[in-house]
């Protein structure tokens, strides 16, 4: 996604799926991500009060976004409404990972039986009175379904939806306003205007878990999934499966590619005290929210990991970080974990289960879930946008505020 430099644009950058993206992908060029434009005049934005973010969702023909959920799908081109919204596939796997576009456009259509006063965002169908616009295309399921293994002509596929997209969205005067919208540069990140989402998590949301002494029941110290063999699975992630080779109270597993693997994976997760999540091809992946909807500690590993909500919420208080440095010192961070007393152990499995929600995708939403969150995070972006945006049309100079840095 490109912007102008001049203009501030928020951008929904999903954060890291295992196989696939960090912002925008692992080719950073190959494919765009839905866009939150502010709006550029008009009535004064929602977010400076308490009223829900009203969003303009562009109505796209489907096979920019419904029409990826199945290999074979009716060549129907009516529009999409809460009454014909297609379930997301049960026995869709790994691709999970890569719906959540398909939860934020949900959430749109979602009529809220009149509860409006209570959701972060909600549509609107006229684009003058939109704080945000929403491009329903589901670019990280079109890469992962036509582009992944890079082979045409499926990847010509996924590209010529990307060339259709931008061809629609010129058209329109919103769009032409600003302009924003295309490949993606991964310089063009940073949180000042975009916003983080978790992956969808994978395993099954952990509901009943009730044990009067939780400590105890989980018998293995750490838990570690992931692949080593993938030459994009990064450095430090392969020398830890090394380094924890050997040691009791630590499991390590391939990661997984069918059902089967993932209920191993789920009970491999509520048996163990800590889950590892060292940096990848990219500083996140789904592992780290499996391990919070499994109430079991994330041990993160990472320099640079940027992570969803982080003005609500403070991992610190349910998660235990490592530098790659220490975390690749023999011995230092199993050690480290063995110490931690049973009271903090504790006390950090108890606010797991107290913020897990905040990480469930579903339909219709809820008060407080990921999709809510997400529209919540994209209101608090708003005044710095519009900020920008209004700042650039009156400067006759290049923005002397930010060279003076």
């Amino acid at each position: 996604m490109v912007g102008k430099a001049t203009i501030s644009v928020l951008i929904l950058a999903l954060l890291l799926l295992t196989t696939s993206i960090f912002i925008a992908t692992v080719d950073l060029r190959s494919y765009l991500y839905p866009i939150l434009l502010p709006r550029p005049g008009g009535r004064f934005p929602c977010s400076t009060g308490g009223g829900p973010l009203m969003v303009y969702m562009y109505d796209l023909p489907r096979r920019f976004h419904v029409g990826m959920l199945r290999r074979r799908s009716p060549a129907d081109e009516s529009p999409v409404t809460a009454e014909n919204l297609p379930p997301w596939p049960s026995n869709s796997g790994l691709k999970k990972q890569h719906s959540v576009e398909y939860w934020m456009m949900a959430s749109l259509l979602y009529d809220g039986g009149g509860g409006n006063e209570t959701r972060e965002a909600v549509r609107v169908w006229d684009p003058e009175m939109a704080d945000a616009f929403f491009v329903p295309f589901f670019s990280s399921l079109s890469f992962n379904t036509h582009g992944h293994n890079m082979t045409d002509p499926d990847t010509e596929f996924d590209r010529q939806l990307q060339i259709d997209i931008l061809k629609i969205l010129r058209e329109s005067k919103y769009w032409q306003r600003s302009g924003d919208f295309g490949r993606y540069p991964k310089e063009i990140s940073n949180l000042r205007k975009d916003v983080v989402a978790p992956y969808v998590h994978v395993v099954d949301s952990f509901t009943d878990d009730n044990s009067p002494d939780p400590y105890e029941s989980r018998t293995t110290l750490l838990f570690f999934r992931g692949r080593t063999i993938r030459k994009d699975e990064g450095i430090v992630r392969a020398k830890l499966a090394k380094l924890l080779a050997g040691y009791d109270d630590v499991i390590y597993e391939q990661s997984f590619a069918s059902g089967a693997n993932i209920k191993v994976s789920t009970q491999g997760m509520r048996s163990s005290k800590f889950c590892l999540h060292p940096a990848g091809d990219t500083p996140s992946s789904c592992r780290l929210f499996d391990a919070i909807v499994s109430h079991c500690v994330p041990v993160i590993v990472s320099d640079q990991i940027e992570l969803p909500y982080e003005d609500e919420i403070d991992y610190t208080q349910f998660s235990i970080f490592f530098s790659d440095k220490e975390a690749l010192e023999p011995g230092y961070m199993i050690e480290q974990l063995r110490q931690i007393p049973k009271e903090r152990w504790v006390e950090m499995w108890r606010h797991l289960k107290y913020i897990s929600h905040h990480y469930e995708f579903q339909y219709p939403p809820k008060k407080g879930d990921a999709i809510d969150m997400l529209w919540r995070q994209v209101k608090h972006k708003l005044p710095r946008a519009n900020l920008d945006v209004h700042r650039s049309r009156r400067l006759k100079v290049p923005d002397w505020w930010d060279h003076r840095r």
